[in-house]
Order: C-alpha cells, then structure tokens, then sequence
C-alpha cells in the first residue's frame, strides 16, 4: 500500500500544566475526506495546529508521504502543501478581501510592485466559487459568515494537497454551506486529502469516507463511514449516552404573563425597522433568519451597541434610556455576541478577569482596589456550575478550547445577575455536549 499522505504517531502537546494531547495517532489517505471529532477540548484544534506549524509538539513524529519532517512554521506548513481554515477568524481586518487572500503569496513575491487588477481579478475568481463577495471589500466591513468564506477562499488558493477544515460552517448559511461541499468533492476527486473538523453529525456522514475520535486528548478510534453511526460517534466522543440534546420545557412559570421586556417600533433607519417584540418572565424568545437579516443587528440596537433612530425598549414597562451598551448592563440587559474570539471574551487576560469585567465595582473597594480573591471564587464557583475544563481561574482565556471559552463568554454576562440575555448564536462552533449543557443552562 502507498504511504500515507500525513502520518502523526505518538504526538503529544503540554501548554503549562494543561496536558492538551497525550501520545496519539492520526493518518490521513491521498484523495480521502477525514473527520476529526470530539469534545471542545478534546485536542483536535491542538493536533491541526501542530500539523499546521502554529505550534510545536512536546513530543511524537510527523510524516508527510513517509519522510519525518518538522513542520516549525505557517510558512513550513504551506511548503508541505498543507492549508488550514481556522475556527476562528484569523483574517486582516483593515486590509481587503483580495490582500487577505493572497497575503502568503504576497510576503513570497521578490517584486516591490503589486499588480492590484491582476491581484483582484484572482481573488475574485476563486471567491465567485463560494458566494459573491468584492474582493475590493476591507474584511472589517463584512459579517462574520463571509469572513468566514474569506477564510475557505484564502486556503483555496494554496497549492496544498492537504487541506484541515477546522468547523467551516459554524458561521454559515444552509446554501453556503452547500456550496462549501461541493468544492470539498471536487477537491477529492481532483486527489486532495481534507480533515474535515465538525461537531456536526450530518455533515461528517455526508462527505467524509473515516472518522477519528479523540476524547480528552487522547486517541479513541478509527471507523470508516459505513461501519458506524452518528450514535456511536457521539458516545465516543463523550464518554456516555446522550439522549437529549434539548432538555424538556416545561410549564408556564409563576408570573409568566409578566411582561420583563418589551421593544416598540424599534428602528436603525438601515438594518431593521419596527421591530416590536415581548419577553415574558421566564420564557425564552427566539429570533430567526437567513444570514443577513438582521438578527444580531436587532440585538445589538435592543442593549445599545448600535444607533436607533426610533423605537423604546422597556423593562417592566419602564421605558430605558439604553444609549450605550454600559446602560443596558446597568438597567439589568446583557448581550453574548456571536463573534466570540472579536468581542466574546478577552483572550488575553485571566478567566476570572473575563468573568469579572463587567462588574468590576463588586469587587473594588473604595480605594480603588481590586479584591483579587474575591473576583477568583467567583470565576471559580462560575466555571464549576457551567464545566468549564481548565488549568485554574488564572489561565489565559486563549489557553482554553473554542467551547470553553464559549462558556466563559457566558459566565461573564451571567456574573452581573442580569434581568434579560441577549444571546446570539450561543452554541456556535461547540461540540454536541457542550451544546446540551449550554441548553440544559438556558432552560433553567
């Protein structure tokens, strides 16, 4: 049989006293779609990483088409021919679609002249494939599902023969996503080999021909497609049967025809126009539509993170004077933005600082100094009651797994007691259990 196109044997990664992967194995086949699946913090973002050169394994041996290489670098990967999309947005935001594109080909060019109609015309080429998007653009212009296209586009114009699609359609509509499908086909058949990274269980039986699992780092099995069922993944993946994605509703509570919030002819003159809606005590109101609707737009003119032009919004029909996200979260509204690694949460700093931020003052004396301790047991008794999986309340957020910082994200507008949340898209990008925590969380 012909070497694998990727071998990993006996990887593992320790980031401080977080041991992230422990001794696993991985091969991907010429032309086959492979997926990876598993818990947030499972390892599998960690293991693409590596793989990609944005970190270095502690220890364990790579191949690509048999030889041992050390791949120590984004630039080293791409000399391999292997591309990755990333989960999060890892894009240029004050440079445009095109420059973002072909950023890598870009910093390889000797010429200190570019040719921007050339560059465009390219990029625009390759983009058309997936949606139709100016390649003119700046990023920081655009929603996060075509950000997250530009993602797919840039990796596209790699000449990789391995690509890692790490969650591609957390962020996308049903016919992008399709789209996305057929290209990955195309590129099988035409002999590329893909990793395919979802917590999406159709899509992975779909496309992929085997699957892999890691669970808390470490390697479970290796199926192909048609020995197995979305079930057995599942359970794989969690360690336990799940048989409940959606906790069960319940009665109306007391005082459930309480009216907690009401917006009235809401408008921002642009994105959306009288918009009228009633939260009652208790209940959980959901917002639909297509990408671009204006959900979030909806959301973030309710808690003052955007302009309106007219309309109220009350609680307990007292009307709010929301002209700045501050007085939302004063007045007792939060909002969980959909862009989690943009606005989520602070990457940078500690859990228990992200958890904290926006209640500061509980936590401050009159002198002006921080109770250290005090903001740590809270962080603490947060990341126990919603399973969040880390090192201590002193780690980097960034040190934390997509679905981790997901429930992070949460406890820092939890921790304000808030009267109303604002969730957008709050199971983004989070595997299957996190997904029934979170749930069980907003059902009780």
């Amino acid at each position: 049989m012909a070497e694998p196109v990727l071998s990993i044997r006996g990887v593992s990664k320790q980031f401080g006293a977080v041991q992230a992967l422990t001794d696993v194995d991985f091969t991907l086949e010429k032309g086959e779609v492979h997926a990876l699946c598993g818990e947030n913090g499972a390892g599998k973002s960690t293991l693409m990483n590596i793989i990609a050169g944005v970190v270095q394994p502690t220890e364990g041996e790579i191949r690509v088409d048999g030889k041992a290489v050390r791949i120590s670098s984004p630039a080293a990967a791409q000399s391999l021919g292997i591309g990755l999309v990333h989960q999060e947005i890892a894009l240029c935001p004050d440079a445009t679609v095109a420059e973002n594109m072909f950023m890598s080909a870009t910093n390889r060019r000797r010429s200190p002249f570019m040719n921007y109609r050339a560059l465009e015309r390219d990029a625009q080429a390759v983009m058309n494939r997936l949606a139709a998007i100016d390649v003119r653009r700046k990023v920081a212009d655009l929603p996060i599902s075509s950000q997250q296209l530009v993602e797919i586009a840039k990796a596209l114009t790699l000449d990789c023969h391995v690509l890692i699609f790490d969650e591609p359609t957390a962020a996308l509509t049903e016919t992008e996503a399709q789209q996305l499908f057929s290209i990955i086909r195309d590129l099988k058949a035409n002999g590329i080999s893909i990793i395919y990274i979802s917590h999406r269980m159709a899509e992975i039986f779909s496309l992929c021909d085997r699957v892999t699992v890691f669970r808390d780092g470490r390697y479970v099995c290796t199926d192909g497609i048609v020995d197995i069922t979305p079930d057995d993944v599942v359970r794989r993946m969690v360690g336990r049967e799940i048989t409940q994605l959606y906790p069960d509703k319940f009665g109306p509570a007391d005082g459930a025809g309480e009216t907690i919030l009401s917006v009235d002819a809401l408008s921002d003159g642009e994105r959306f126009h009288d918009v009228c809606l009633d939260v009652r005590k208790g209940e959980i109101l959901g917002i639909g539509g297509l990408i671009g609707s204006g959900r979030t737009e909806i959301a973030e003119g309710i808690c003052g993170l955007r302009p309106r032009t007219k309309g109220t919004v009350r609680l307990r029909g007292k009307p709010q004077a929301i002209n700045a996200y501050a007085d939302a979260v004063k007045a007792g509204i939060v909002y969980l933005s959909e862009d989690r690694k943009g606005s989520g949460v602070f990457l940078e700093m500690s859990i228990a600082q992200n958890i904290s931020v926006l209640n500061l003052k509980a936590f401050t004396n009159r002198a002006g100094l921080l109770n250290s301790r005090a903001e740590a047991a809270l962080a603490a008794d947060f990341a126990r009651r919603l399973g969040v999986r880390m090192g201590g309340v002193e780690a980097p957020v960034k040190s934390l797994s997509g679905g981790n910082q997901q429930k992070v994200a949460i406890a820092k507008q939890l921790a304000v007691a808030p009267t109303v949340i604002l969730m957008d898209e709050p199971t983004r990008g989070i595997d299957v259990g996190a997904k029934t925590e979170i749930h069980r969380l907003l059902r009780f």
